[in-house]
């Protein structure tokens, strides 16, 4: 992949959307500057039956170049994407991998096909968008992006012409930062001059532990809010989720991620959602329910004597 050297390594936006994405988009291009060195994959339900003129329609918000994808395409920085009709689009060893759909057959969830394979391939360098859409596609896509350590942002439900999707994807609990559109290039632009897990590589340096009161202190708001006692969870695992919400805030000091706590309830319910994430996440692991189903199980009961 170009631009893929330790030293320097890409980051792909992918940004899926669907009804009244064309605004959104438009407004998200509006405001990212065309040199941040990231590349952006847009990928939204399209019709056979109709020719998409989103180059087009995007050429007039940015000065990136825009290009439909191909098969075994490699990314650059600072170029905007386009997924084609009865295509399903994955990332793997590095290239964007096309299957030709027949026409019979209807392309179910691609934003989820692209952000899962992302996922795999990018871990913490994979980004996703969710934007104005209807459905639940994207969902399953942020859960693996989060599950991989890598950022997803989504659209204030307020702000989407159509809300289902962000939606969705809010309630998965996956999401990191709920912003209109044109708030998100900020923030991406952020995140890649420092982004969340070097803030979690360097913690100790930082003393992100913060004092036993803080802790106790988020642990009472937790606990307020959603009854349940986060003092039982091992302390690493719940630091480290903590720091995590705090590296996407770029913040160093426990005392302040509080703060921002104390007064705003969609954070408490994002690092909720975080904390439960992290410590279930076994049980999200299809591989190990998998060995269970077919070798473990049968095993307990082929063992079992007849009475």
């Amino acid at each position: 992949m170009a631009n893929a050297e330790q030293d320097n390594p890409l980051y792909i936006v992918a940004i899926g959307a669907s009804a009244g994405g064309l605004l959104a988009l438009q407004q998200f291009f509006d405001n990212m500057p065309a040199d941040t060195g990231m590349a952006f994959v847009v990928i939204q339900h399209l019709s056979p039956d109709f020719k998409s003129q989103m180059d087009e329609l995007l050429s007039r918000h940015t000065s990136m170049p825009i290009q439909k994808v191909a098969d075994r395409l490699a990314l650059e920085p600072n170029n905007i994407y386009l997924n084609i009709s009865m295509t399903q689009m994955e990332m793997q060893d590095d290239y964007l991998l096309l299957t030709q759909l027949p026409q019979s057959q209807h392309v179910d969830l691609p934003i989820d096909v692209f952000f899962t394979s992302l996922a795999k391939q990018l871990g913490a360098r994979a980004i996703g968008v969710i934007l104005s859409g209807s459905g639940r596609d994207g969902s399953e896509g942020v859960e693996a992006i989060h599950r991989r350590g890598g950022m997803v942002l989504v659209q204030s439900p307020a702000s989407a012409q159509f809300d289902p999707m962000p939606r969705s994807a809010i309630e998965t609990g996956a999401c990191d930062l709920v912003l209109k559109p044109e708030e998100m290039p900020a923030m991406l632009v952020k995140h890649l001059a420092h982004p969340a897990e070097h803030f979690l590589q360097v913690g100790q340096e930082l003393e992100l532990t913060g004092s036993e009161a803080d802790y106790a202190e988020i642990f009472d708001l937790l606990h307020r809010e959603y009854n349940l006692d986060f003092t039982k969870y091992k302390i690493g695992t719940v630091g480290r989720r903590i720091r995590r919400r705090m590296g996407y805030r770029h913040l160093q000091q426990v005392s302040e991620y509080l703060e921002i706590l104390s007064a705003n309830h969609e954070e408490i319910d994002n690092l909720y959602h975080d904390l439960l994430i992290g410590v279930t996440e076994f049980f999200r692991d299809e591989k190990a329910f998998g060995y269970l189903e077919a070798t473990i199980i049968p095993e307990l009961f082929a063992s079992l004597s007849p009475n």
